[in-house]
Order: C-alpha cells, then structure tokens, then sequence
C-alpha cells in the first residue's frame, strides 16, 4: 500500500503525521514512545489493534483506530487516496461522548415453540443449560418418551409481547400432557388464554414470526426446523442467553418537546409510524420509548421534527463534526469530487473488506462513512454535507433490508427535492441496495461527477437536529447555485408553514393554545392570530383542533424564515363591555352571536335589554343580571309534562 504522506500532512495539518511500515512489530517501539505522551493518538491501522490497547496500557488521553487499508490504500485507485486517508484520518480523532446503556437480565427460562419431534430435540439440547418447555402446536401423534427432563405442553401462541428476559405470552388450546400417555402423547381438556412467562423464545413453528421485525427483538430465535443447520446456529445461541446484559441505550426522549397529542386530539406520529419493532406507543400528551425492546434503527430521531427524540450513537452534532473533519481534510489534501458512503458496520464494513481484498477497492474519491444504523441520519446530515463540499451522498442498503427503511426513504426525497430547488441537480442522493460487493462498486463508479460548492462552508455547531437543521438549510442557500427563497417539500415534512382560510376563522385562537412550539401565537391586547414559520414542525395539532376546519399544513422551507418576524394571519376589532370598556373578545363573533340570538331566542326576545349581557365582559354581566335579578326561568314556554310507565299502560293499544 502507498502512502501520499504529503497530502495527509495537508489534510491533518491540525496534528503531527508520521509514517512506518511494521509499527505492530519491528517500530513497536515508536509506537511506545508515542502512547506514553499524554495526548491524542491515533493509529492508522485496525488489524492489531488489540496489540496496540495492551502496549498503551492505562494512559488518560484517549487512543483512536482507523482502518485506511481496506477503505482507501487497497485499490487501484490506492496512489491516489491520499485525501481520502486524511479524511479518514480527520473524522476518527472526533470524539463522540459517552452513552447510556439498559441492562437486562435473563434467568435462563426459554420456551421452544414447535410441532414435531424437532422442538424436543432442540429441548434435549439446551436442557443442561437451561430452563426448557417445549411448547408443541396442533401436535400429531409424537412418541412420549420413557421420561424428559423438561415439561412438553400443547399449545397455540395468540400474541406475544416483552423483550429479552420479560416475554410474555398469551396461549389458547393450552394442555398439559396425561402423565399415562403411552405409545404418543395424550393431552388433557385445553383451554384458552392461558398467561405464560420466559425470558428466551425459540420459535420453531414455521409459522409466521410472534414479532414485527423479528430479526431486531432481542432474546427471540426463530428457525425453520426443516433446516438444521439452521436450527442448531439457533440453539447455540441461546444456550448463551443466560446472565445480564448491557445494550445500549439508543435513543433519549424529552417528553416535554413532544408534540404527539393535545386535547386528545393527535398530532405528530411520525415515530408511531416509522418505529419496526412497535417499541413506541402513546402515552397521553407523548409518546413512550420502551429502551429494552427498541433495535436502535434510529429512524425516530431522525424524524423527531422537535428534537423530543434524539439518537444516542453518536448524537446528531457529533455526527455533523465527523462529516465536517472528513470533507474539511479531504479539501485541504487536495481532493476533488468527493462522495461521501454512508454504510453500517454489520453489512456495509464486509462489502468494503470483500471489495478490498478480492476486487478493485472502492474509488479513491469515495469516503466511506461508518455509523451504527444507516437509518439514524437524518436531513441536517446530508444537508451539512453538501454545504461542507461534498457533491453526491449514497446510502448503502442490505438487498432486503431487515425493516422498513420508510423513514430514510423520506429524508432522501426531501433532500434531493431542496438540492434540486438550489440548482445543484438530480440524482445527488440515492440508495444502493446490494449485499454484492461488485455491484455497489459499479453503482459507485456510475455516479456522475458532479460540481461541488465553490467554497465549502466551515461552520461548526452543536445542539438538537432542528437548529443542526436549521443553520445548514442557511449556509448551503448562501453558497448554493441557484439561491431561491421558497422550496416546496413532500408531505410529511418537519419544517414548513400554514395555510389559513381568514374568511372563515372566527379567532377563537385553539390553535394557539395547542401550538407546541410558539409557532401560532395571540397578542394580550388585541384580537389577532401570529405565525413564526421558523418555529413551525408541521405536526398538525392545529388542523385537528381548529373547529371551523380552515387551517391546513404547507410544508416548504422558506430560508427568510429564520430572520423573518411573527407575521399577522388575520386581526381584528376588540368587543368592548358597553359598560366598563373592557375588551373581552372579537366584535365581529360578538355581534354575531347577539344578531343569531335577538327574536329568535325565548330568552332574548327583539328589543329586550337582556341582550346587553351579550355585549359585556363577564364579570359586568353578573353584576348586571344580579341588580335586575334576572331569573332564566322566566318566559321558558310551556313543555308537555313527561310520560311515564302509567301513560303507556292506560293506552288501549300498548304493547309494552
């Protein structure tokens, strides 16, 4: 592997850059030297790493690993990758915080879910390890064994919900075995809706899968038992499941930022609907994150439009840190045209390794990017990107991926629909869907070599994804090609405006009182409905809770809206009290209401001075009604006295 060391010193100008041939074995020593310094290291190499953390010992300043073999010096394109090096380079020295983790605790009870002799089998398996019952569906006539060391019970599995060490299930046909079963198994009367308990389920059934996104549920197995291979892999690892376990935990919530419901009346639900593994649910005003049961796809914090949600691993302005190290190093070394690949370390690593060891390497002007889930990237990532220099973003896919990749979906077509609206063109940010280390290369080298920004931006900022958000929509219309001031976007949306039919708003201001964010607002002295765009989620509350139904969502962005102030929807006169002056609502509802009421009503005929209550601000109108001790009653037309069982009995022709 060559080396361009002037073009990573260009890059890293930040640190001193030095350079060996077999630093994990002959330059051991320098590598000594260097970690008894207590300050930031990094080491260009991932293969001995292990080697590398037992030589450093315990040392305060943190010791960061970058693989530049197999992503960069590995190619054809090798000589040429000095950049992509220093990127690489630049982006492992960021430093991403600590996160917390969710422990859970398995005792070792596991249900086997099957139909035949397979599900015993796999019982006798795991019986020395662990706690077994075998639970066996529409069972044919199984020989009964001499004696098992674990119970085998019939049952159907109805739902299933819990995670890894609190699964909990809901049985019908459930029956235990006659203990004088001879030849097969005998079962007793079932019943249903039987309540059963385990921390590891190993679902042998062939049947559908007890969970959305079973792949993503901690603690649940599932195998075809047709396929052995298979279901021994599955046995083996649950044979492992016992103990405590610490998981990470992927996403923090701040109800308060929530903007799901109001008056019982929903909002926003992009979560609900983006969440695979229904690992989040209502709760009242928010929503709830059960951690235990959540995979860590992120997809929820990146469409968190208020920020209530946010990734853990790492946090979104740390991940804009690392895109901005990488593309400002890649600059400075000289590099031109660079596409940033945003891959997973599960499936997106490997294909790069395969394509490293066994094909041409990835392009020299690719800079792969590891993250925990692809779909945690959100918009203000991809955004940032391009306003930092890169000129195309690709997301690396499974073939089939495990769940539903509705939200990455979402955050691609509003990216390319504001690069397209900025005059930057087509096809700058797509998806390969390949497990083919070979035709991700391919895709990869069609991209078209597009114009990067003129003078990528610097700008360096921290906090939640709407202001991360917010400040790189501002910096790529700054350097942008084709600067307009209104983009309109895709429904759904996080950012945009309302639209509101004046003619029939009465401003009863609900809106106002369920606007999450301040983006609707009222004036304490006047009669009047303020919008802030900027502060706009588009989560839809005020549509629901208008009642004359005359607010609908406009989702765009519009780049004056952060220096834009409140701009006035509709205004008008204060009703004033005919008795103190007090301004106590709109003229125009209140003299609607007096117009509907005045000889139309028994209570307020035509001319009658108990309509000027209507008029008055509330406490003038009791002090009113209590002088002329207006009675409500007075003028009530006469009813029809009620009928009572009596009356129907008296009638000649009930038929009661």
């Amino acid at each position: 592997m060559r080396l361009d060391v002037a073009a990573i010193k260009r890059g890293c100008s930040n640190g001193d850059v030095k350079s060996f041939r077999h630093l994990c074995g002959a330059e051991l020593g320098h590598f000594r030297a260097g970690a008894k310094a207590e300050s930031p290291l990094t080491v260009a190499c991932t293969y001995q790493q292990s080697l590398f953390a037992e030589e450093a010992g315990e040392r305060s300043a943190p010791i960061a690993f970058v693989n530049i073999r197999e992503t960069a010096g590995w190619s054809t394109e090798g000589a040429q990758a000095g950049p992509k090096m220093a990127a690489l380079l630049a982006a492992s020295a960021v430093q991403a915080p600590d996160y917390p983790l969710v422990t859970l605790a398995s005792d070792g009870v596991i249900l086997i879910y099957g139909r035949d002799e397979a599900a015993i089998e796999a019982g006798r398996l795991l019986s020395d390890h662990l706690d077994v019952t075998v639970m066996l569906r529409d069972p044919g006539e199984i020989v009964s064994p001499l004696a098992t060391p674990f119970p085998v019970v019939k049952g159907t599995i109805r739902n299933a919900r819990g995670h890894f060490g609190a699964f909990e299930l809901t049985i019908d046909d459930y029956a235990r075995p006659h203990p004088s079963s001879r030849d097969h198994y005998v079962f007793e009367t079932p019943r249903n809706g039987a309540t059963s308990r385990c921390d590891i389920i190993l679902d042998l059934s062939g049947e559908r899968p007890l969970f959305q996104a079973h792949d993503l549920r901690d603690g649940y197995l599932r195998a075809d038992p047709k396929e052995r291979g298979a279901m021994l892999r599955a046995v083996l690892s649950a044979r492992d499941l016992v103990g405590r376990f610490d998981k990470p935990k992927y996403v923090e919530f701040t109800p308060d930022l929530c903007a799901h419901s109001r008056s019982n009346l929903t909002g926003c639900h992009r979560c609900l609907d983006l969440c695979p593994t229904n690992a989040i649910t209502p709760a009242g005003n928010h929503v709830a994150i059960d951690a235990e049961i959540c995979a860590g796809c992120g997809q929820c914090a990146a469409a968190c439009p208020t920020g209530a949600a946010s990734y853990a691993l790492p946090p979104a302005d740390t991940e804009l840190q690392i895109i901005r190290a990488m593309l400002l190093a890649y600059h400075q070394a000289g590099g031109s045209n660079p596409v940033l690949l945003l891959h997973d370390r599960q499936h997106g690593t490997p294909l790069i390794d395969a394509l490293a060891r066994h094909g041409d390497g990835l392009p020299a002007h690719v800079i792969p990017l590891a993250v925990n889930e692809v779909t945690q990237i959100g918009l203000e990532a991809v955004i940032g990107a391009f306003a930092y220099g890169t000129t195309a973003f690709r997301f690396l896919l499974r073939g089939k991926p495990r769940h539903d990749v509705t939200g990455l979906t979402q955050t691609i077509s509003m990216a390319e629909t504001i690069l397209g609206g900025l005059g930057f063109g087509q096809r700058r940010v797509t998806a390969i869907e390949t497990d083919d280390p070979d035709s991700m290369l391919e895709q990869l080298r069609g991209i078209e070599r597009f114009a990067a920004v003129k003078t990528p931006a610097t700008f360096k900022t921290v906090g939640k994804r709407r202001d991360l958000l917010r400040f790189a929509l501002s910096e790529l219309h700054r350097l942008a090609p084709n600067p307009v001031d209104v983009i309109a976007l895709p429904q759904g949306a996080p950012i945009g405006a309302v639209s509101v039919d004046t003619g029939g708003c009465t401003l009863c201001l609900s809106c106002v009182s369920v606007c999450p964010t301040g983006a609707l607002r009222d004036d304490p002295d006047r009669p009047m409905l303020k919008f802030v765009e900027d502060a706009c989620v588009q989560c839809g509350l005020c549509q629901s809770t208008c009642p004359e139904k005359v607010i609908t969502l406009k989702p765009q962005v519009d780049f004056r809206a952060g220096r834009a102030p409140a701009i006035v929807i509709k205004e008008e006169e204060p009703a004033l009290c005919i008795r103190c002056g007090t301004a106590f609502g709109v003229k125009s509802t209140i003299d609607r209401i007096a117009g509907k009421l005045e000889g139309r009503h028994w209570m307020y005929p035509a001319g009658d001075k108990r309509l000027d209550a209507i008029r008055m601000c509330a406490d003038c109108r009791v002090i009113v009604m209590s002088e002329q001790r207006f009675d409500p009653f007075v003028g009530v037309p006469e009813r029809a006295p009620p009928r009572t069982t009596e009356d129907y009995l008296r009638q000649p022709d009930s038929k009661t």
